[in-house]
């Protein structure tokens, strides 16, 4: 009866995190969690992690970095995508965005957040470490590089960064 009931709630899991429309239709809005840039001047550092996309994420996170220097108007996003590498893309890149943007459907959670000059020392260095990522055209869901590589590795270039990832971030000890 156990092995039914477990099974049972296993199936219903899978299900759940299967959206019945697709990735395009699912939310990319902002989650309000990321102060706004025009009532922010000081400099903000922060690393998100959303529930992977569909069934993947009752298992595994995305993860991202997100960067405001002082009296910036905008927040630059730093994230591997790797459906871009399927588009001759690099996976990694670094835009212009909304950094607390709902992961497909999945609401993100802060897992680091510096603000003010302990952050605008890191900036510099985020940005530096993001340009010499060594992996910045490959991609493999398991066991790497992947989304979750990405910010594990950065941190690791910068231990004040003090990241600590979450267990779910499938991928992060990829690189140690």
């Amino acid at each position: 009866m156990l092995k039914r009931i477990s099974a049972m709630f296993l199936l219903t899991a899978l299900v759940a995190g299967c959206s019945n429309d697709g990735w395009q239709t699912a939310s990319r809005e902002s989650a309000g969690i990321a102060p706004a840039p025009s009532a922010t001047p000081e400099a903000v550092v922060q690393v998100y992690a959303a529930d992977a996309w569909g069934w993947r994420g009752i298992f595994a996170v995305h993860t991202w970095i997100a960067t405001k220097p002082s009296n910036a108007d905008h927040y630059t996003v730093h994230e591997v995508v790797g459906w871009r590498e399927r588009q001759g893309l690099p996976v990694l890149r670094s835009t212009r965005d909304k950094p607390d943007r709902y992961w497909y459907g999945a609401r993100p959670e802060i897992i680091l957040d510096k603000r003010g000059p302990e952050a605008e020392a890191l900036i510099d260095k985020i940005e530096s470490a993001v340009q010499r990522y060594p992996w910045k055209h490959e991609y493999r869901v398991f066991p790497g590089p992947n989304s979750n590589t990405f910010p594990a590795w950065v941190g690791l270039q910068i231990p004040e960064l003090g990241l600590d990832m979450p267990f779910r971030a499938i991928g992060s000890g990829w690189a140690d």
